[in-house]
């Protein structure tokens, strides 16, 4: 039986007086590759902000390997990384500092005082950004100076390079031609790719493509910040849909 490392209890969550998020039960266990569905708004990126600690809830309780965020040391929390819609990037660093940034979290003082220098090592962070196809040309060219999809893999290759064992992603295949979703979403999905590359052994998507269910083994639908479905994505029908569409 696989192990619960996320849990919501009766989670509610509120901003400016207007309910966000609604009694909400949710077990995310190790190994589980998970599909979150749902329009615009209907709460999926405050669902995620719950999960990984970034808010607090108005009501309930989250848990991370059975504890309280509160009660998680710093170990434990790097166990669980985020990509967000937004994507988080440093403008003014280049994209091979801002791959290295998703290791500060593991290094010391001195490696982020040669990381915005840039004259820290950069090879583990140019094998991430390979692998997410990017070019070497753009290693040193600076966010601002990036297209969106590019961008866009260099926050999928700075979350990757943690070595985290839980993603969080939030529509991370935006920006993305058909080509390079496949290969982004086999890296995210697959333990260890073929170039060994470690990814994610649990992991929840937000996403709106449903053309992308293939390789998940859960859906859940999310509307009005209430779960409507939490299936398997074999038992998954056009009637589920419906309610959060």
């Amino acid at each position: 039986m696989n192990k619960t490392l996320l849990e919501l209890k009766n989670i509610s969550y509120k901003y400016e007086n207007r309910l966000i998020i609604n009694k909400v039960n949710l077990k995310i266990n190790s190994g589980e590759k998970i599909a979150l569905l749902g329009k615009s708004g209907s709460g999926k990126t405050t669902l995620i902000s719950l999960l990984n600690g970034t808010i607090k809830p108005t009501k309930g309780e989250v848990k991370l390997f059975n504890k309280t965020f509160e009660e998680l040391d710093i170990k434990q929390k790097r166990k669980i990384t985020t990509i967000w819609q937004d994507l988080r990037l440093i403008e003014d660093l280049s994209a091979e500092q801002n791959v290295n940034c998703g290791l500060l979290a593991k290094e010391n003082f001195f490696f982020a005082f040669k990381n915005l220098l840039n004259i820290s090592s950069f090879k583990k962070a140019h094998k991430y950004m390979q692998h997410c196809k990017l070019n070497h040309s753009i290693y040193s060219k600076k966010i601002r100076n990036l297209s969106g999809g590019q961008k866009q893999r260099v926050a999928i290759a700075r979350s990757l390079i943690q070595g985290s064992d839980i993603l969080l992603a939030d529509e991370p295949f935006n920006n993305l031609d058909p080509k390079l979703i496949r290969t982004i979403k086999n890296l995210l999905l697959q333990n260890v790719d073929k170039n060994k590359t470690k990814s994610p052994k649990t992991t929840l998507i937000a996403l709106h493509r449903l053309d992308l269910l293939n390789d998940f083994d859960k859906v859940i639908g999310i509307r009005d910040g209430e779960i409507f479905f939490n299936l398997k994505r074999t038992d998954l029908k056009k009637f589920h849909l419906d309610k959060v569409y």
